[in-house]
C-alpha cells in the first residue's frame, strides 16, 4: 500500500504536537499551574481523533487509487 507524502507529513505534525503538548502539560504540572495543565492535556487528547481522521482519509485515498489500476 502506498501512502502520500502529505498524509505522512500531517501525521508527523500531529505526533510532534502530541510530544509538545505532553511536555508542556508535565512542565505546568511541575510548577502547579493546574489550569494550564488541563488545557494542554485536553489539546493532547484532541490530537488523537485528528490523527485518526488523517489516517483513515489517507488510507481510503490509497485504496481507491490502487483499485483504479
Amino acid at each position: 500500500m502506498k501512502r502520500s507524502y502529505r498524509g505522512v507529513l500531517l501525521l508527523c505534525v500531529v505526533l510532534m504536537l502530541n510530544i509538545i503538548f505532553t511536555q508542556k502539560a508535565v512542565h505546568q504540572y511541575y510548577f502547579e499551574n493546574y489550569e494550564q495543565t488541563i488545557i494542554y492535556a485536553l489539546l493532547n487528547i484532541l490530537m488523537f481523533p485528528i490523527a485518526l481522521f488523517i489516517y483513515k482519509k489517507e488510507k481510503g485515498n490509497g485504496a481507491s487509487k490502487e483499485e483504479k489500476r
